[in-house]
């Protein structure tokens, strides 16, 4: 299991030479490191941790005790009018009242501010988790960005090859025709090949353009030149070379679990408090306020009350509508919703892993097949390139075999690029997947 929680090593194997950074050209840490300073989603998750972590104090302040101040200054005036057969003077006085009143009050029981804070330490746990899951995207988003871009530069570079190579053929099916050893058919082939490969170049350099965008939005800058994948780069399989303890991790450790049994958890916590709603409430409390007056409605003289108190608060819940009960009903029905989202997401997560780890060994397999492939879709060129020289091959012959190769060699590079972000996505689903990773994955590239 260490191994599977641990980095990426062994994954990317490479020839041992110095991983010294091509100047000017920046690699994947680097981008990676700008994203996490830019990428919006990324910043969201972490405030989103900063007020979930207050969830913790929050849940604790419901069984700790409260205090509270209340002050007040009053300035009243009373006039007395005559009226009626017998009037009396007319008078008049102003009097104050300043008070000050100090409250207290302990929880003592209170069943349902125990499970409330209980919620928040799970409330707590959850976001870490969410915290964690966008720390793995981030990775898993940067890394795609980063060999998008270097896999639309392969395709443009290819393209352009590929043009100049049509445009050579071209040229000699002219000269051929020319001096009678060929048919104007191969000219007008070639000139074909050539249309469509100058349509191809103009579609490649606009996809370039949109995936660079699309690393711009999540690093917040545009980068001139990025280091590519060593030519040498050879992939190993996942450590373990096994689905299933991938599997196991999936299901008890991926952040998407872990998520949601601590929804599960605290929806648990919300029906037992739904249920405890009906039971009485007790409190300590305790006062001591202070008033001044210097007269009132019945009397001028001034006074000076000082009250002080003690006491248990009892209340009983007896009848709100049925809202209580209410409540608790829906309390109930969203516990056996959460549960059935845990299974889901275990469901899920171990599917992904699944997917993930397939996609990696079958990527493996596919880089060893292209390889291979390479290595014979160059000699069929080379063979027709001589075949046509010597006339037993036809200007489409070569053109096809051309295509061929340029083809095997763009189908190679994205396949490299796949697996690796696959690896990157099958210890994701795993819950494993740090930065550490990314670091591994980067010492891949060329100097």
């Amino acid at each position: 299991m260490n191994a599977m929680t641990g980095s990426i090593r062994g994954f990317v194997l490479v020839a041992s030479f110095a991983a010294a950074q091509a100047t000017g050209a920046s690699d994947l840490m680097q981008v990676y490191r700008d994203a996490r300073g830019f990428d919006a989603q990324y910043s969201a998750a972490r405030y989103a941790l900063r007020a979930g972590l207050e969830k913790l104090p929050q849940g604790r302040a419901l069984v700790l005790p409260t205090l509270g101040l209340t002050a007040g200054d009053t300035r009243s005036h009373l006039g007395l009018d005559p009226y009626g057969p017998n009037p009396v003077p007319h008078s008049a006085r102003t009097f104050y009242n300043r008070n000050y009143q100090l409250n207290f009050s302990q929880p003592i029981y209170r069943p349902q501010n125990w499970l409330q804070s209980d919620q928040g330490e799970l409330q707590v746990k959850q976001a870490e988790a969410i915290y964690g899951q966008a720390g793995q995207d981030l990775v898993v988003r940067v890394a795609q960005a980063y060999f998008d871009v270097l896999a639309s530069e392969d395709t443009l570079a290819l393209v352009r090859a590929q043009k100049a190579a049509i445009a050579e053929q071209l040229a000699q099916a002219r000269r051929n025709f020319e001096v009678g050893t060929a048919t104007i058919t191969d000219t007008h082939e070639a000139q074909a090949r050539f249309d469509l490969s100058s349509a191809q170049e103009i579609s490649a350099l606009n996809d370039l353009e949109n995936k660079a965008r699309a690393l711009q939005q999540i690093a917040g800058k545009s980068y001139d030149k990025l280091s590519p994948l060593r030519p040498d780069v050879k992939l190993a399989p996942p450590n373990p070379n096994n689905m299933q303890p991938w599997v196991e991790l999936a299901d008890k450790q991926a952040y998407p679990v872990v998520i949601q049994e601590a929804v599960a958890e605290i929806a648990s916590l919300s029906a037992k408090s739904g249920k405890l709603a009906h039971h009485p409430t007790l409190d300590l409390v305790a006062g001591y306020g202070q008033t001044w007056q210097t007269g009132s409605t019945i009397s001028g003289n001034s006074a000076q009350l000082n009250l002080g108190s003690i006491g248990l608060q009892f209340a009983v819940p007896l009848y709100q509508g049925g809202a209580i009960s209410s409540r608790e009903r829906e309390a109930a029905a969203l516990y056996e919703k959460s549960k059935e989202d845990l299974q889901n997401a275990r469901r899920s997560s171990v599917l992904l892993a699944q997917q993930s780890y397939l996609t990696v060994i079958n990527g493996i397999a596919q880089v060893g097949a292209l390889e291979q492939a390479l290595v014979s879709s160059q000699s069929a060129l080379d063979s027709n390139k001589l075949g046509y020289e010597v006339g037993v091959r036809i200007n489409i012959d070569v053109l096809n075999a051309q295509q061929q190769l340029f083809s095997t060699r763009r189908d190679l590079a994205l396949a490299r690029y796949n697996t690796i972000t696959s690896h990157l996505r099958l210890k994701g689903a795993a819950g494993s997947l740090k930065e550490e990773d990314l670091e591994e994955v980067n010492r891949a590239l060329a100097p």
